[in-house]
């Protein structure tokens, strides 16, 4: 960049463009959350699933982060892992309410302490669907917002303004 020019971002600038992301952050910090309730309450019934669901939910906090600081990277990157996310929820919420009967314990935590009941664990487990569709439409939105388009414009001195 050439001296007496500034780079200006006007989709960033743009109110919808700001609660989008705003939008896609939350979404991705409401999943992670969701998840971490699911990974704990429930830790000796994942059947070492407990490594893809830790994964899912650091990679989810660093999208929040670089899309926090307008990188727009992530967002497909969001929408795609979203689809997995939501076929993996859709499968697993019927076999968490399958297990309230007669011969199944309550999960422990990874603490070692008495994780959620099953039911609980299966309305989180739904929960995620349709946050993960919100976060997919999100995600897109976004992408087409174009955050990374960049404008140079020259510095205009000011003069000072006089009164008299």
């Amino acid at each position: 960049m050439e001296q007496g020019y500034v780079i200006e971002r006007p989709n960033r600038e743009k109110a919808s463009s700001k609660t989008t992301r705003a939008i896609v952050v939350a979404l991705l910090l409401i999943s992670a959350a969701l998840m971490l309730l699911i990974m704990l309450g429930g830790w000796t019934a994942l059947q070492s699933g407990q490594a893809l669901q830790l994964a899912y939910v650091v990679i989810y906090l660093g999208m929040a982060y670089y899309i926090a600081r307008w990188n727009r990277g992530p967002l497909p990157v969001a929408a795609a892992l979203a689809i997995i996310l939501a076929i993996f929820a859709a499968v697993a919420a019927p076999e968490w309410f399958a297990r309230d009967k007669a011969g199944f314990a309550v999960p422990q935590t990874v603490f070692g302490t008495t994780g959620l009941d099953a039911q609980v664990i299966g309305v989180l487990t739904y929960l995620l669907i349709p946050v993960q569709a919100l976060l997919i439409f999100f995600s897109l939105q976004g992408f087409r917002q174009a955050w990374h388009v960049e404008v140079e414009r020259p510095l205009v001195a000011r003069r000072p303004v006089r009164t008299s």
